[in-house]
């Protein structure tokens, strides 16, 4: 582990790989045309991943389920279900919009990740092109602060 990897608000590799690998799935889901719904996907110190999707109900409902079920998984510590430990890492993606410079709300998609012990944080990718296949566009995710810790 490098030795950055271990200052207060510090991405871990891991949770870097398991966003990057959420967004990239929501970000296809996108340029199909699909709906995105509210993913989630949690992961222990021993490598396992769970992956767990909300849709029905209203998208600031599936939202709060996905937090809940983080916090869930925290207090059961795992699913036995999914063969997943006690969570370490969390990673939660959904569609949403945020102001431009003129503040014109745009597509967005929005990720929350965070890992036990460390501050956790949220940060978007503009999209445009929906269903739109080799068309589809995004933007590199940027930096949106810090968001409530889950674990």
């Amino acid at each position: 582990m490098a030795k950055g990897d271990k200052r207060a608000g510090s991405v871990s590799p891991e949770l870097d790989a398991l966003s990057c690998d959420l967004m990239g799935e929501a970000l296809d889901r996108l340029a199909d045309g699909a709906a995105v719904n509210v993913l989630l996907v949690v992961g222990d110190a021993q490598g396992n991943v769970a992956s767990y999707e909300f849709a029905d109900d209203g998208e600031e409902a599936c939202l709060l389920g996905a937090r809940d079920k983080v916090r869930a998984l925290k207090r059961a510590k795992g699913d036995s279900a999914f063969g997943l430990a006690a969570p370490s890492m969390y990673a939660l993606c959904y569609e949403g919009a945020v102001a431009d410079e003129e503040g014109n709300y745009v597509d967005a998609l929005i990720t929350e990740f965070g890992e036990k012990g460390k501050p956790a944080f949220s940060a978007f990718s503009l999209f445009e092109g929906r269903g739109c296949g080799d068309d589809f566009a995004w933007t590199d995710p940027a930096a949106a602060g810090e968001v409530d810790e889950l674990l």
